[in-house]
């Protein structure tokens, strides 16, 4: 744990770049978010929700490199199979999931995470912290995600 601990700081600046890089893409090229999504997202906590856009992939892209590799081994469960992926107001989905509502708020909880950080660097910090100290299913940012998304109806 403190090995990749040392190496987060370096991590989490090239993975910012990576982060704000692949959201300009999606929010150039995806599409907003429904009007029954848009509700649930003001309803996990998003400030902003007219701002978000989803874009469907058959993959999630992943950021390559030894430092990557380093923190995979900390937390294996976010990959190209990883089914969702926030990147600010940018969101990956993967195709197979693309209308399932529970996902679309799930990550919408973590949009409002990079709100509240105020930005990559700073949501990447405390999110992988939390991911390398806790585990990835026990961090508290993604225990937010998985309950308030869990209350939806």
């Amino acid at each position: 744990m403190k090995f990749a601990l040392r190496f987060l700081p370096a991590f989490v600046a090239i993975a910012a770049r990576w982060v704000e890089w692949h959201e300009r893409k999606i929010l150039k090229n995806g599409v907003p978010l429904t009007p029954e999504c848009l509700a649930d997202a003001a309803r996990m906590g998003v400030a902003e929700p007219e701002k978000i856009r989803l874009m469907r992939v058959a993959a999630i892209p992943v950021l390559n490199g030894r430092l990557v590799k380093l923190l995979a081994r900390r937390i294996p469960e976010i990959s190209a199979n990883t089914v969702g992926l926030t990147l600010g107001y940018g969101i990956y989905i993967r195709s197979p999931w693309w209308a399932d509502r529970h996902l679309i708020a799930h990550e919408c909880v973590h949009t409002g995470q990079y709100e509240r950080c105020g930005s990559a660097s700073a949501f990447l910090t405390a999110y992988f912290t939390q991911c390398i100290k806790d585990g990835y299913p026990a961090a508290v940012m993604e225990q937010e995600a998985i309950l308030r998304s869990a209350d939806l109806r």
